[in-house]
């Protein structure tokens, strides 16, 4: 005889996902229906920290009362023995599956395609974001039936969030035995949001239902840029530069205008137009295009004018206000985090008083005092923004700065080394090239990113002539990139 068994149900969200609104969607939807409902949350203390696991298990009243017993429900989530997960990230899913969540034989996997990047994604010292493919391909394996879609830009679209557009995609599945009504009326007795919410809703649950076992790219690719018509250096690109190349340039030059000027994004040009001398295009001018795109990285390196600039910008608080959900009678109030050292400080100075001041000793030590302690601004208020406005508006003085004198210095000895390597082998110039990749950010990202940055350089510096290859540069790159303490580098520097 067989044995009638619960459904199961896990949902998997971060903080402020709404994981905890949809299990009590579901638990109401479940009670509301004749059916015994509990459902219990077990917070995440390890590997991503913030995401919670939401486990239900929904039985029919009537079965029970016909057994003559209530029924021994479970308060975790058993691996194998899960009918449906819900997951409110790309990443939470393939934690699932990797738990054992997920199975072939029982499990229908609803998930969100968008990516919320987890601390370690966003601090590694190299592209730390995760394999959202491998993930998609895992979660195609291990699941009896996949619906896949970006469930968090559906939920914004209606001016609700993603716990509405999960709920209409589980309903659209199916594997629950109600209907549209009993899921809607669940939104409807919550009383908050409720025309938004029914909005995602029925968004979702279209889309899941043409979406089901199906899987939507989570990034579209950016289509290539043109030159414009008109533009003096969109001229010089198109005279001086192959056409391989013009799209990276095109793209370096945009970035150069935006953080300095024209004259600026000219020097950029000037630069290139010398490497690209060098290349030659039966190696698809690969060094040309490491030059391109890692020589404008590094011309618009993150100074306090660059980080106040970013951070008043009113396109920035668009897209805070559309993160919130806010509305147009609703204050946002942004608090900002910053945190300069006393080197950050000097690097706006002119070139000579920054050092004078990095080098007096006595007067340094006394200076350093106030600058030991992060301090939150209020951008919001009147007196923040005008402080940050105002280190922006340094913007036409930054080549006096001692920063920048430091920085262009580095950058013509990069390209020195650059254009030594490339006489005798091209792809060696180019992997020197992409060392770039470990410069980023500002005050101690940026330091210790110099730091195995030039640990690399006095390798290439001090090796016997023609002893180096691009392969030799590009495995001591990717261990400066394995950790911040420099371990993985020390131990390919010693081999």
């Amino acid at each position: 005889m067989s044995v009638l068994r619960p459904i199961t149900i896990a949902v998997t969200a971060l903080g402020g996902q709404g994981g905890g609104v949809l299990a009590d969607w579901i638990r109401a939807l479940g009670e509301g229906n004749d059916y015994i409902a509990q459902s219990t949350s077990v917070p995440g203390v390890a590997q991503r920290t913030g995401a919670t696991v939401y486990y239900l298990e929904l039985f029919p009243a009537a079965a029970a009362a016909q057994a003559g017993r209530e029924p021994v429900l479970s308060l975790f989530a058993v691996p194998g023995d899960v009918d449906v997960v819900i997951a409110a990230e790309l990443m939470e899913a393939g934690r699932a599956v990797q738990r054992g969540f997920v199975t072939p034989d029982r499990t229908v996997l609803i998930a969100s395609n968008h990516r919320a990047y987890a601390i370690a994604e966003k601090t590694a010292q190299g592209n730390g974001i995760a394999d959202s493919a491998a993930v998609i391909e895992a979660a195609t394996a291990a699941a009896r039936h996949l619906v896949l879609f970006d469930m968090q830009a559906v939920a914004e679209a209606a001016g609700s969030v993603i716990s509405a557009s999960l709920f209409g995609a589980l309903g659209a599945s199916g594997v629950l035995p109600f209907g549209r009504d009993a899921f809607e009326a669940v939104i409807r007795e919550g009383g908050v949001g409720v025309a938004a919410s029914l909005r995602a809703f029925g968004m979702a649950w279209d889309l899941a239902q043409a979406a089901a076992n199906t899987v939507a790219p989570a990034v579209d690719a950016a289509p290539a840029s043109v030159l414009p018509q008109g533009s003096p250096l969109a001229d010089r690109i198109r005279g001086q530069l192959p056409l391989a190349l013009h799209d990276t340039a095109w793209e370096g030059v945009r970035q150069l205008v935006d953080y300095q000027d024209a004259r600026y994004a000219g020097q950029y040009l000037d630069a290139l137009q010398g490497i690209a001398a060098l290349d030659r295009a039966e190696d698809g001018h690969a060094l040309s295009l490491a030059v391109g795109r890692h020589l404008a990285l590094w011309m618009c390196y993150q100074d306090v004018i660059r980080v106040a600039s970013q951070k008043t910008r009113s396109a920035r608080y668009a897209d805070i206000r559309r993160e919130v959900l806010a509305g147009t009678a609703e204050l946002v109030e942004p608090v900002e985090f910053m945190h300069p050292r006393l080197e950050e400080i000097c690097d706006l100075m002119p070139a000579a008083l920054g050092r004078w001041v990095l080098g007096s000793g006595g007067f340094r030590e006394w200076l350093e005092r106030f600058f030991r302690k992060g301090r939150m601004v209020r951008t919001y208020s009147l007196r923040g923004f005008l402080m940050l406005g105002s280190l922006a508006a340094l913007r036409p003085f930054r080549r006096m700065t001692l920063r920048h004198a430091i920085e262009h210095e580095r950058i013509g000895v990069w390209l020195a080394r650059i254009g030594n390597a490339a006489r005798h082998d091209r792809a060696l110039a180019a992997e020197i090239a992409r060392c770039q990749r470990l410069l980023k950010g500002y005050s101690d990202t940026q330091a210790r990113g110099w730091r195995s940055f030039s640990r690399i350089m006095d390798h290439v510096d001090h090796a016997p002539a023609g002893s180096l290859r691009a392969a030799d540069i590009a495995g001591l790159r990717e261990a400066a990139l394995a950790d911040e303490d420099g371990k993985a580098l020390d131990a390919a520097l010693a081999v």
